[in-house]
């Protein structure tokens, strides 16, 4: 009697575990807009060690279709608060990486079942219709198993995205992992395959190094630097070169990235101190800002009124004067008020014509006008939505564990992706993360291989520090990074349908049949239901464009 092997189609919301029994519900056929990004998995499970399984693609759609298998990662620190809506507990090996077939074929291990992720991009011009996706497993002696998705693709086209998203993008990470010096040949590459990974994603902004970034990094501590403006030093006046930064803007935009948000010109958590700057004094480069420096150190304020000035001049001569964004200091609390207010005062009167933004948690930094456009953290958004706070962002790291959207681990992806949801109704217009590639660990003390450790050296939960993995080739996604971008194509699906039906009515026909509004801690928790919402935006849009 031939061996067994069994296979089942699924949502991309599953997370299948090798070594439990898979509880989720078939789901064989959904529906996409054009120009959507639509994704499915295949579990499969095998009685036998199979090295080289074989699967075999057959559809109209096999030129835009990607199959890749969902690879384990090592999570040592699930969490560290806890609430119901997480699914486990346990450290182990958690589905993340989607990893590209050897010499196309894929392992199978003895009484474990396995994911393979089917990803399909569907061009704006591709023509509406039903596209059957046939696959096929082979795996040694067992006999061939054979699936059916069924994509119905409807005949409108996804709008594009008017949120401004960034997941900060470590360049420093990039120089240490690849071994590759900042500003070199090889640098630049890496730069430009993780910035075209993030456009795709539905990423549009990116944090850029003006200065080595000052985050996350240990008190008196210093991260690699990573420096765009080229300073040199002669007396009392200094001199700067704009070209690196004039390549990393016309790199960005050539991957499809449209705004810039110029990295923290004072220190994270109270704006106490200036980041690191080096500085060129008859010829020989030297830290000449940093910890050792106060904010409102006169050699630092007097630096700043000559940089931001001619930082605003190369802004204007590079064409991107609506496309830029400035941030004082991360994450401040309510004790660092005032020196906020001094810091951010001292970069008024020279950024007055461009938007600063800044995460924090605390009301009173808008209600003071410290910040004009605070980005408060979902947890703590309905004060600001109370508030009035006109063109509302929000952003969710460590701290926003309970209750809220989030993205460890070791919760679920409809937690991940009932986000695009919540940024339509609460009408965000950017949301912010900290991780795209943070690649070091917690404080930037050492550097560390996502591979091998998921929870940045054992600071933060599994899944908060990054979205995608070091590739010898570039960017490896994660499941996470892929759901996040379904969020994200719901909340634009809404967005077209509230263009016919109205917001009044399509926010109805968004919650209906709940027992309660959608809000950051109240939205449905199981998958079936964000499901079936998507499939019923579909069809309602389907009826209305007929």
């Amino acid at each position: 009697m031939k061996p067994k092997i069994q296979i089942r189609l699924l949502s991309s919301l599953s997370k299948v575990f090798p070594g439990d029994p898979l509880a989720d519900k078939a789901v064989a056929s959904a529906s996409a807009l054009r120009g959507e990004v639509f994704s499915f998995q295949l579990a499969v499970r095998s009685e036998m060690h199979v090295k080289e399984a074989t699967l075999t693609v057959r559809s109209g759609l096999e030129r835009v279709l990607r199959v890749r298998r969902v690879g384990l990662a090592p999570c040592e620190l699930p969490f560290i608060h806890w609430d119901e809506g997480m699914i486990r507990r346990e450290a182990g090996l958690y589905p993340d990486p989607l990893l590209d077939f050897i010499d196309g074929k894929f392992p199978l291990f003895p009484g474990q079942w396995r994911a393979l992720w089917i990803t399909v991009d569907l061009p704006k011009a591709v023509k509406a219709g039903v596209y059957p996706i046939d696959l096929s497993v082979t795996a040694g002696e067992a006999k061939t198993e054979t699936a059916r998705f069924t994509l119905k693709v409807l005949d409108a086209v996804l709008p594009a995205q008017t949120l401004l998203q960034t997941q900060w993008f470590h360049a420093d990470c990039l120089a240490v992992h690849y071994r590759a010096p900042v500003l070199s040949e090889a640098w630049w590459g890496h730069v430009g395959r993780y910035m075209k990974n993030a456009a795709a994603h539905g990423i549009n902004m990116i944090l850029t190094p003006l200065f080595t970034p000052p985050l996350d990094t240990r008190v008196g501590g210093e991260r690699p630097t990573v420096q765009l403006v080229g300073v040199e030093k002669n007396g009392s006046r200094y001199h700067f070169d704009f070209s690196a930064l004039k390549q990393w803007i016309e790199l960005a935009l050539a991957s499809g990235l449209t705004t810039f948000e110029m990295s923290h010109l004072f220190t994270q958590w109270g704006a106490g101190f200036a980041p690191k700057i080096v500085v060129t004094e008859k010829g020989v480069p030297k830290k000449l800002f940093g910890w050792h420096t106060p904010a409102m150190d006169k050699p630092y304020q007097d630096f700043l009124a000559q940089f931001l000035p001619a930082l605003v001049h190369f802004i204007y001569r590079a064409g991107i004067r609506d496309q830029v964004y400035f941030h004082v200091s991360d994450e401040p609390g309510l004790a660092h008020l005032e020196a906020y207010k001094a810091a951010a005062a001292s970069l008024a009167k020279h950024l007055a014509d461009f938007p600063v933004i800044d995460a924090l948690s605390s009301i009173e930094f808008y209600r003071t006008g410290a910040v004009k456009r605070p980005v408060p953290s979902n947890n703590h958004i309905e004060d600001f939505v109370e508030a009035g706070v006109p063109g509302l962002w929000t952003y969710y790291c460590v701290s926003q564990w309970k209750k809220v959207p989030n993205r460890y681990f070791n919760m679920p992806s409809s937690r991940n992706r009932i986000l695009g949801f919540l940024l339509w109704k609460y009408k965000i217009e950017g949301f912010l993360h900290w991780g795209f590639n943070f690649w070091h660990a917690q404080y930037s003390v050492r550097s560390v291989n996502p591979f091998e450790n998921t929870d940045a050296g054992f600071g933060f939960p599994s899944g908060d520090s990054f979205l995608v993995y070091p590739g010898e080739e570039g960017p490896v996604d994660s499941l996470r990074h892929e759901v996040h971008r379904e969020g994200l194509q719901d909340m634009r699906a809404l967005q077209l349908l509230e263009k016919k039906l109205g917001r009044d009515k399509t926010l109805a026909f968004l919650e209906r049949g709940l027992k309660k509004p959608l809000s950051m801690e109240e939205y449905p928790r199981d998958t079936a239901w964000l499901l079936s919402t998507r499939e019923r935006i579909n069809k309602e849009l389907e009826k209305i464009l007929k």
